[in-house]
């Protein structure tokens, strides 16, 4: 397997996480640019990882979705971890899913679904910064604004 064979999804998946994380950093959130890119380039790792697993243990018994399912469930108790309840506020919970959100954009890389996780990470920028100005609308005195 020719080295751009993984260069080029974790190159992508740099830009992609890049993309996210820096629409959390700019607002000033927990988790920002670096934590953003690094779930997104470890997911998409761990999925790229799969292929080199089946290869080098291969087997009947091998089913390289597991290491998918893993991430998936890592990277949940990671967002969960960002997630506070402070005086009838939750804050957090956005972050939490940008974090899930390019964790799937990771994994979707890491299976060369290129087209699929740049449509998610444009959606999920979307939904970050576009709606932000219908949460501000339909509640202009939230003091939290997350």
């Amino acid at each position: 397997m020719p080295l751009s064979a993984d260069l080029v999804p974790m190159l992508i998946s740099t830009l992609l996480g890049t993309l996210v994380g820096f629409e959390r950093q700019m607002g000033r959130k927990a988790a920002g640019l670096r934590t953003h890119v690094l779930v997104c380039l470890g997911s998409t790792m761990f999925t790229l990882l799969t292929a080199h697993a089946t290869r080098v243990f291969g087997g009947p018994s091998l089913d390289p979705t597991r290491i998918i399912h893993g991430v998936i469930t890592g990277v949940g108790f990671l967002g969960a971890g960002s997630i506070l309840r402070q005086e009838g506020y939750v804050h957090g919970l956005t972050t939490a899913a940008s974090i899930w959100m390019v964790a799937a954009i990771g994994t979707t890389v890491g299976v060369h679904a290129y087209g699929l996780a740049v449509m998610g990470t444009v959606l999920a920028l979307i939904v970050l910064e576009g709606f932000r100005w219908v949460e501000r609308f339909m509640s202009p005195n939230d003091p939290m604004g997350e």
